[in-house]
């Protein structure tokens, strides 16, 4: 039985009425897959807070001190500013910057707990693959993905394939697993944007497949992705335990990158995985547009929950959608079937010459 963990905290929190974070995520999915009847109380877990102790497993003890700090703070210190990038425009100082962070390091550790001896669980609020041991990096302040991978060590889970859709690399996460060889790393990212790392050629010491990705990547090309690259990899490895990193930024509306899948594509890859490992732990990540990345992590909770998703969402589901909002700027409202569906319109199209040359010369490795 798939295991969806959520909390409180997420509604409320938010990084700030100038950052992209400021709009609603977690809080829709629970709201939306409660809205479908898919949520049954035996089904949500109430994510813990994480202790600092906890987190020092990777994070640095000064660093984490400066977040428990910095949570008082209205504006951060000089010495936080230039050491822990704390205070920046990215990684604002806000009034939960400790406490929203460690609450998904938190439900990284239940996640790992409750997939021990085998399961399905979904993290929507975990994601955070840009954060560093000792600093905040690209609205990321701790890494619960590294911290996932770690406790599932400690539970004795040797071999861990991490896979990530985000339209993003996951710089943090290679950072802590490059070169492990009981680790796989596997991400397709946006070329040319934010971080500017995970380059074609970049292997991380061997065990790191890096698929930069065109503008424009449609979901025929992710197919073509997840059948001549991912699955394949992950066949070879044969893991003990799959986290799979769906940062709904790849989807075409989302304001902070240049994708165009529709959340089909979340939902083919988080089923295509799903049989590959009897631990799978599938988290949230970037998402930016508040209608999209709520449909798209409530679909795929559809797909590790067994449920089928309805053409037309009930009026209660509609509500929620309608109820949202962009909390500032002057973003375009959603076109009328994101408020009326869950599942998007395929966006299906070529698969063009550079995705093929890239695909084969990671085959190759």
């Amino acid at each position: 039985m798939a295991i969806l963990i959520g909390a409180e905290i997420y509604r409320h929190s938010t990084y700030g009425r100038q950052h992209p974070l400021r709009v609603p995520r977690v809080s829709t999915v629970i709201d939306l897959a409660r809205a479908l009847g898919w949520l049954p109380p035996d089904r949500y877990r109430t994510s813990p807070r994480a202790k600092p102790e906890a987190l020092a497993v990777w994070h640095h003890s000064d660093y984490l001190a400066a977040l428990q700090v910095g949570e008082g703070m209205e504006h951060p210190t000089p010495e936080m500013l230039s050491r822990f990038h704390l205070g920046t425009l990215s990684n604002p100082v806000f009034p939960e910057m400790f406490r929203r962070p460690a609450t998904g390091a938190g439900g990284m550790f239940l996640a790992a707990e409750l997939v021990a001896e085998g399961g399905v669980v979904q993290v929507p609020g975990a994601g955070t693959h840009h954060g560093l041991p000792d600093r905040a990096n690209g609205f990321c302040y701790l890494n619960d993905c590294v911290l996932g991978m770690l406790a599932l060590r400690r539970l004795g889970v040797r071999r861990i394939a991490y896979v990530d859709i985000d339209a993003h690399h996951c710089d943090g996460v290679q950072h802590a697993f490059a070169g492990d060889p009981d680790a796989l790393l596997i991400s397709t990212h946006e070329e040319g944007r934010w971080p500017f790392t995970g380059t074609l050629d970049d292997d991380g010491g061997g065990n790191c497949l890096n698929l930069p990705v065109p503008r424009g990547f449609n979901d025929t090309e992710m197919r073509a992705v997840l059948e001549d690259l991912i699955l394949p990899a992950l066949q070879a490895f044969r893991p003990e335990a799959i986290i799979l990193q769906c940062g709904a930024d790849a989807v075409e509306e989302d304001p902070l990158a240049r994708l165009s899948l529709s959340n089909n594509a979340h939902m083919e890859v988080a089923a295509a995985l799903r049989p590959l490992a009897p631990r799978y732990i599938v988290t949230g990540g970037g998402g930016y547009n508040p209608w999209t990345v709520g449909r798209c992590w409530t679909a795929v909770w559809s797909v590790l929950s067994g449920q089928e998703v309805p053409e037309h969402l009930p009026d209660d589901a509609q509500t929620i959608l309608r109820d949202l909002s962009w909390r500032g700027g002057a973003r375009p409202l959603p076109a009328p079937h994101i408020l009326t569906t869950l599942r998007d319109p395929p966006r299906e199209g070529p698969v063009r010459p550079v995705i093929r040359e890239r695909l084969a010369v990671l085959r190759g490795r």
